[in-house]
C-alpha cells in the first residue's frame, strides 16, 4: 500500500472502475467515480459529456451532485471520492468547494491532472479547505482501461478515413 492508502481503497476503486466500464459501453471516455462516507457508498457516476452534451459532466462532478442530493447537503464533509483518473482543474475545484475529506485516484494524467502530475491544486495555501490526496491506486488497471479505449477509438477513426 502507498502512503496514506487504506486497505479498502482498492475495493472502492474497483467500484469506480465498474462505473468507468459503463461509460465506455456508452461511448464515453471511461472514467468512473464513487463517493464513500463511513465505509458506505453514497453515490456513483461516470463520464457523460457526450451523451449529455455537457462539458462539465465529468464523473467527479456528477458524483458530487448525486452525493449532495442524497445527503441533502452540498458540503460533503467526511466523504472520500474515488476516481479512476487524476482529476482536472474543474473537478478539483468542485471537490474543494464540496469539502471532500479525501480524494483517491487511479491513473495519473500527465496532460491535465492537477493532483500531482501537472500541478497540485490541493496544496495551494490560498484554498479554504485542504483535501488529502492518494494517487495511483490500481493505477495500472485504470490506465490500461483508458489506453485500450483510445486505441480502439484510433483504430475506428482510421478505418472510417479509409472507407
Amino acid at each position: 500500500m502507498g502512503i496514506n492508502q487504506t486497505k479498502d481503497d482498492a475495493y472502492f476503486m474497483r467500484l469506480a472502475m465498474a462505473q468507468a466500464h459503463t461509460a465506455e459501453q456508452q461511448g464515453e471516455v471511461p472514467v468512473g467515480a464513487v463517493i464513500v462516507q463511513s465505509g458506505e457508498v453514497v453515490a456513483a457516476a461516470y463520464n457523460q459529456m457526450i451523451n449529455l452534451n455537457n462539458p462539465t459532466a465529468h464523473a467527479e462532478n456528477l458524483v458530487l451532485a448525486a452525493a449532495g442530493e442524497k445527503l441533502q447537503n452540498y458540503r460533503l464533509v467526511d466523504c472520500d471520492l474515488f476516481v479512476t483518473l487524476e482529476p482536472c482543474t474543474m473537478c478539483a475545484g468542485a471537490m474543494i468547494h464540496a469539502r471532500i475529506k479525501r480524494v483517491v485516484f487511479g491513473a495519473f494524467d500527465s496532460k491535465t491532472g492537477v493532483l500531482g502530475s501537472v500541478d497540485n491544486m490541493m496544496q495551494k495555501p490560498y484554498h479554504n479547505h485542504q483535501i488529502e490526496v492518494v494517487g495511483g491506486v490500481l493505477g495500472d488497471e485504470c490506465g490500461q482501461l483508458l489506453s485500450q479505449f483510445f486505441k480502439q477509438r484510433r483504430i475506428a477513426n482510421k478505418s472510417k478515413r479509409c472507407e
